[in-house]
């Protein structure tokens, strides 16, 4: 419940992280996107609601935070996460059965359904996964793990990375401080992450349908 909480009143809790950390905030925001897009075992941390919110706290000048910094920090650590979480996916095909272990770990219906979203998108999926909650968090894991050549990996990951938190940068800082945004914002944050697991919801009911008439 603490980060179900966490992540429906994020903008409570970025204002008393402000209020607290001052600018250590831009390395907070760092921290929590580069965690997100870069350790596998981490898909459920806010991303879009993080960096909306953030954004729309630096179009509020009495927080403090600047625009280009936020979305420095953000852009960053989306770039360096998935980098990171493609040596991962290539260290664990590498390691093979050797840290059997570390496959345990990863929930097996999330990679199901970027390993059927990487299919059916193929590079592109690199830059359309950073827009749906646990999608972009699996997508570099298995393009490392599928031997991807890092050159194209990289061209892919950086666009993605501008596209994504740039668009949810402008969004939150021309938008997130109207008053029906305000008033809503918890409702908003529900709204952005239903919209954004739609395509993990229509992969996993394709594979019940196919499961059903294998039965048949």
């Amino acid at each position: 419940m603490g980060l179900i909480s966490f992540i429906l009143h994020i903008d409570d809790h970025l204002v008393n992280i402000v209020n607290q950390f001052g600018n250590y905030t831009y390395l907070i925001l760092f921290a929590i996107i580069f965690i997100e897009t870069g350790l596998v075992v981490f898909p459920f941390l806010p991303g879009d609601s993080l960096i909306f919110a953030a954004s729309a706290m630096a179009a509020n000048t009495k927080y403090g935070l600047d625009i280009w910094l936020v979305y420095l920090a953000v852009v960053i650590a989306a770039i360096l996460g998935d980098s990171a979480n493609y040596e991962v996916g290539a260290w664990s095909t590498r390691a093979g059965s050797k840290h059997a272990w570390f496959n345990k770990l990863i929930n097996e219906k999330n990679r199901y359904a970027a390993e059927k979203f990487f299919e059916r998108h193929g590079s592109l999926t690199i830059v359309i996964g950073r827009f749906i909650p646990f999608i972009r968090t699996f997508v570099p894991f298995i393009s490392g793990g599928s031997k991807m050549h890092y050159g194209h990996f990289i061209t892919y990951n950086i666009l993605g990375g501008i596209l994504w938190t740039g668009l949810f940068s402008i969004i939150g800082y021309f938008f997130g401080n109207l008053p029906i945004v305000k008033t809503h914002f918890s409702l908003i944050v529900i709204a952005i992450i239903l919209v954004s697991v739609v395509p993990i919801a229509i992969v996993a009911l394709k594979k019940k349908i196919i499961l059903k008439k294998g039965f048949h």
